[in-house]
């Protein structure tokens, strides 16, 4: 594992190409809204100069894995609330940290399914595993 996995120097993880694969197959996703150009997964796409969080998800079946830091309740808090809307799906790959705030008031709740991912993914390009486990929010 790099140094930067232990620090607040990145909140970017980029998503596992096989592992948004299979949730792909299963959910057949129109809109990344917290991506970059160089790993959007979808089509539709927000960068960070768009805003994904100020952006109409009705209707979509997004697939979110948003930055993991502070900013992350305010993204959780996005989530709940657009699939909330008509034929809207809002899937969520976060760190498993049901100790927090947003846990509690935006996902344990609301959720329709939490999935725990099974031992720990490589993001992006990085040659070692993550240093925290992960799961897959269903809305």
């Amino acid at each position: 594992m790099t140094p930067v996995m232990f620090s607040s120097a990145t909140d970017e993880w980029a998503t596992p190409q096989s592992f948004f694969d299979d949730l792909n197959e299963e959910y057949h996703f129109t809109l990344d809204p917290c991506a970059l150009p160089s790993n959007a997964k979808c089509a539709k796409y927000y960068t960070p100069t768009d805003n994904g969080l100020l952006q109409d998800w009705g209707g979509e079946r997004v697939f979110c894995n948003p930055p993991y830091g502070r900013a992350i309740y305010e993204w959780m808090r996005k989530c709940s609330e657009e699939a909330s809307k008509p034929n809207t799906t809002v899937v969520a790959l976060i760190p498993a940290r049901t100790d927090t705030r947003y846990f509690h008031e935006f996902i344990y709740h609301k959720a329709r399914e939490i999935r725990f991912v099974k031992g720990r993914l490589k993001f992006g390009n990085g040659k070692g595993a993550a240093p925290f486990p992960s799961m897959v929010v269903i809305f």
